[in-house]
């Protein structure tokens, strides 16, 4: 009626097993950015709820606000800057070619230029836009993931320097984006939220207690913030 007990597995057995359920947990990729259900390297990142965000000694992080929400984050490294926004996108599309087609035409709409090229995250937009009636170059990367896009924008030293633009690229490839379950539209963005110590920090601020220096955190630029 039942069937014979399977036979313990010898401890080699086992090892390899073991060693095969490792190898099943390492990165499918060399490098993201990241979705939060697949395995991805370890390293310090500032948990923003929506995003996970590598941090490295000598960086600035800002946040975007709209209105009363967090929808953003930017890296400063010396004179360069990069802003990260992640939104949901379609299950099956993606949508950095729509988005970029937008980007362009805005750009262009407001006296700026913009061309396509290939990048190290496939093809981004090259742009020239005006700022206080001088012309920035600026660096517009997207990504699709599963059910989310990510958009990065690259400004200062680093649009045209490689060198510069390194650190700031290595960000891009260890982002975690944290999309959830919820439904939302396409486009719509990814709400982020301060981290627990640096909401502990604002909670003991507003009851006038004494607060530690934990929070980094502050209403970041917009640069050219295009849909």
């Amino acid at each position: 009626m039942f069937g014979r007990r399977r036979r313990e597995e010898s401890p080699a057995v086992a090892g390899e097993a073991g060693q095969d359920e490792r190898v099943e947990r390492e990165p499918a990729r060399e490098s993201g950015p990241w979705d939060s259900g697949e395995p991805y390297p370890e390293r310090e990142r500032v948990d923003l709820g929506g995003m996970r965000l590598p941090v490295d000694p000598g960086f600035e992080v800002q946040l975007n606000l709209a209105g009363d929400h967090i929808v953003g984050a930017v890296v400063m490294v010396g004179e360069s800057a990069l802003q990260v926004h992640a939104f949901a996108a379609p299950k099956r599309n993606g949508i950095w070619d729509e988005v970029r087609d937008e980007l362009a035409e805005g750009v262009k709409g407001a006296g700026g230029t913009a061309e396509e090229r290939q990048g190290p995250f496939g093809v981004e937009l090259a742009a020239q836009v005006p700022a206080d009636g001088v012309a920035q170059p600026v660096r517009y990367i997207g990504v699709d993931g599963p059910r989310w896009f990510l958009r990065a924008v690259i400004s200062g030293r680093a649009a045209l320097d490689a060198e510069a633009a390194a650190p700031l690229e290595g960000v891009i490839r260890d982002i975690v984006v944290v999309r959830g379950d919820e439904p939302m539209a396409p486009k719509e963005a990814i709400e982020l939220r301060l981290p627990p110590e640096a909401r502990q920090a604002v909670e003991q601020q507003a009851a006038g207690g004494e607060v530690p220096d934990l929070n980094p955190f502050k209403r970041g630029p917009e640069i050219a913030e295009l849909r």
